[in-house]
């Protein structure tokens, strides 16, 4: 599909199951946050932009809402038809939302706006949303205050090149007054615990750009990884990590 980067279709592509494993859900207040934020009533529509395979588009099942998920990348819906079979998956990107003008209260992208922020994306996003609508972005940001989870991000970001990230801050630039408001920014403490395979290894090989590096490549990072887990006190010889994130939750309000 049009649109997209090699690097997301790619790693995305071959990664799903591991995606769906490894990336952690979210923290149960962000309930109220959109909510209050977004004004979410019981039987709103709500978009979920760049879905994924529904990681954040199940904590939207909870609330009495009527979700469309909409996701480019083929194996993604798969994943998620498979996890969310209850929910209306749509083939579409953010320059191209297979929805009516006006059509819903709010819509959220969760990990993935990055991907596509710009102002063609902001310009259908404001085609799609009531006059009175909502956009919401939410990050899971690893928190690197912790020294381990700082070594990962050393481990990894020589593979980095030009993929968009979030923590260039780069996604805010189409957000010029035109037809949105500026992000207003709220933060939430989120840690994902479980087995060290799932919530290390299947969380770091799900990143884009590590999924759609060559085997040799990715097995020197699955490498790297693996010693820093038999090595560093905090996590050598636990059965279940702690993996600390700060989830960020953005509101812009529809011009």
């Amino acid at each position: 599909m049009a649109g997209i980067r090699k690097v997301a279709q790619l790693g995305y592509s071959s990664q799903a199951g591991t995606y769906a494993r490894g990336r952690p859900s979210y923290p149960g207040e962000l309930v109220s946050w959109l909510r209050e934020a977004l004004e979410i009533h019981p039987g709103s529509t709500v978009v979920d932009l760049g879905a994924g395979t529904g990681k954040f588009t199940q904590l939207l099942g909870s609330m009495d809402i009527d979700v469309v998920a909409v996701e480019p990348i083929e194996a993604m819906r798969s994943e998620f038809a498979r996890n969310l079979p209850h929910i209306t998956i749509l083939e579409g990107t953010a320059e191209s939302i297979p929805l009516n003008s006006g059509a819903a209260q709010a819509l959220v992208c969760a990990q993935a706006f990055h991907w596509f922020a710009d102002e063609t994306a902001l310009a259908e996003i404001h085609r799609v949303l009531k006059p009175n609508g909502r956009l919401g972005l939410i990050w899971n940001v690893r928190d690197e205050s912790v020294d381990w989870v700082a070594a990962i991000t050393e481990i990894i970001t020589p593979y980095e090149g030009d993929t968009p990230r979030f923590h260039t801050g780069d996604w805010k630039l189409p957000f010029t007054g035109r037809y949105f408001s500026e992000p207003e920014l709220t933060c939430f403490p989120y840690t994902h615990s479980g087995g060290v395979n799932e919530v290390i290894m299947d969380r770091i090989l799900s990143v884009s750009f590590i999924a759609a590096l060559p085997p040799a490549e990715k097995a020197k990072v699955s490498a790297q990884l693996q010693k820093l887990i038999q090595t560093h006190p905090s996590l050598c010889g636990h059965e279940t990590i702690e993996f600390p994130y700060q989830t960020q939750a953005y509101l812009c309000r529809r011009l």
